[in-house]
């Protein structure tokens, strides 16, 4: 235990160091999150060797998804000024590809293995998550994975990821499984069809995976929908056409509003002769690659009031949904155990007393008991231990099997695979043998969690306002008498990436 204790706080320490130079209002962030780690640790929600800063990721995180040969490649080597990803009519990569910045200038492929092993990446033990996909593919992590680095400036505090072609992956449920997740993580999603094949057919899967199944998400807005190479229509002249054809294919599974863009590479470009046309082409294109660029770059000031968001969402959640529930889990569990138990009383009740009607003597068949007990025990038993021990058995019995019914219950809800570990964790915890079946409190909850809690919250609060600050004073001038003392120094630095 004490070793995971230490490998947490190195992991912390780690990225508070990481952060201190960037942005150190998020280094008070994490150090936010440390407090709410020890509410988890003392409900049993969190495990020893997690942290709630370890599940979110803290650089900005901009996924690009769709079907093979859309141009995803040659999009972000041409967004970063580098051949980082090949390109071709085919599927020419199988594997997601997590590209960030470094100040070399020689890009360079490394392992999956370089992600899974670091806390400060958002794949951080994405073993567990293949392994839970597929039993056995947590040891083929570099399969499914690899990271590229990349000089260009471009890069620097966000994260890029490039993903299979949807249709051209021979591991298709890891595949999306794994989209799934990256999904989740992501502060933008950039999703790219053909427009040399815009029908429904040839994108299919992709509408329905990542368009039917997405757009009911509370965060919706993040994904930006991308008719990519619309230059391939240029011979016949009829962009609106396929345009519409697309939309309509998008509108068929429920996306009627959104952001829709349609573009295409100026570096491999269909040759446009005609003058009028050329220029009509250009100008589209350059609005929407402006507007993706713009959305891109906006995701570092989002990025920060997300992980401030996440440390507000945590708090609540633990007090006003996990709590409830390992409250309401407990109950049914005491209600089944005490319903047991007064069963059994009441067939032994029932027992005796036909027992004393057929006239059979209960002391007799209690000192028939003892001999037993006695011959089997060296003479150490008496009958009131006999039974004392016997009415044990059967309580800690219905204990267990009640406790097993509401797992069973719990793992079969529509509830995440982290919420489901973490109220796991926290019930079994609330019921081992050694705790009363009539105590009430959830161990761990009292006054200084609820403080806690409290204080997380109230915090959270003014680093959104000190965010705030940075970007927007109604008043026209920044009033900060009632600023807490503590929360005004953490300003944001000049170099900051927001």
């Amino acid at each position: 235990m004490f070793g995971a204790d230490s490998q947490i706080k190195q992991r912390l320490e780690q990225l508070e160091n990481h952060l201190a130079t960037e942005n150190p209002l998020l280094v008070n962030a994490v150090q936010e999150f440390r407090k709410l780690d020890k509410v988890g640790y003392r409900m049993g929600l969190l495990a020893r060797d997690e942290s709630y800063a370890n599940q979110i990721p803290w650089w900005p995180l901009i996924s690009v998804l769709g079907t093979f040969s859309a141009g995803k490649s040659t999009f972000i080597n041409h967004y970063l000024n580098t051949p980082l990803q090949e390109t071709g009519t085919q599927a020419v990569d199988d594997k997601f590809t997590v590209i960030c910045y470094s100040a070399e200038k020689q890009a360079r492929v490394l392992p999956g293995i370089s992600l899974e092993a670091d806390p400060r990446f958002p794949f951080y033990h994405m073993a567990d998550v293949l392994e839970k996909v597929c039993p056995g593919a947590s040891d083929r992590i570099n399969t499914y994975m690899q990271m590229k680095t990349c000089p260009d400036i471009k890069s620097k505090g966000r994260i890029f990821i490039d993903s299979p072609g949807f249709d051209a992956d021979d591991q298709r449920t890891e595949t999306l499984k794994i989209t799934d997740y990256i999904i989740d993580l992501s502060d933008l999603v950039l999703i790219f069809f053909d427009a040399r094949h815009p029908e429904p057919g040839a994108m299919r899967d992709t509408l329905k995976h990542l368009v039917a199944d997405k757009i009911y998400q509370k965060n919706a807005d993040k994904f930006v929908y991308i008719l990519n190479q619309i230059d391939a229509t240029v011979r016949e002249d009829n962009p609106e056409d396929v345009i519409a054809s697309w939309q309509r294919a998008l509108s068929a599974e429920g996306l009627t509003a959104g952001k829709f863009y349609t573009i295409y590479n100026p570096d491999a470009a269909v040759v446009i002769e005609d003058e009028v046309v050329r220029k009509r082409f250009e100008q589209k294109r350059d609005t929407d690659l402006n507007k993706i660029n713009d959305l891109i770059a906006q995701i570092d000031i989002d990025r920060v009031y997300r992980i401030i968001g996440a440390l507000d969402k945590t708090a609540r959640e633990i007090e006003h949904e996990k709590l409830p529930k390992l409250i309401s889990m407990l109950s049914d569990w005491r209600r089944s155990v005490l319903r047991r138990d007064a069963f059994v009383i009441a067939a032994i009740t029932l027992i005796i007393g036909a027992l004393m009607m057929a006239s059979i003597s209960v002391t007799e068949v209690l000192l028939s008991l003892v001999d037993w007990a006695s011959s089997s025990t060296g003479g150490q038993l008496t009958g009131a231990l006999v039974a004392f021990s016997l009415l044990l058995v059967i309580h800690f019995t219905s204990r267990k099997y009640a406790g097993i019914k509401q797992l069973k219950k719990l793992m079969t809800g529509k509830y995440s695979d982290a919420y489901k570990a973490s109220i796991k964790r926290a019930f079994i915890k609330n019921t081992q043998f050694f705790h009363s079946i009539i105590r009430p409190q959830v161990i761990g909850w009292g006054y200084f969690s609820k403080n806690t809690l409290k204080k997380v919250k109230n915090q959270a609060d003014l680093f959104i306002q000190k965010l705030n600050d940075q970007f927007a004073m109604p008043s026209g001038k920044m009033d900060t008498k009632n600023v807490d003392k503590e929360v005004e120094s953490m300003s944001v630095s000049s170099n900051a990436d927001i």
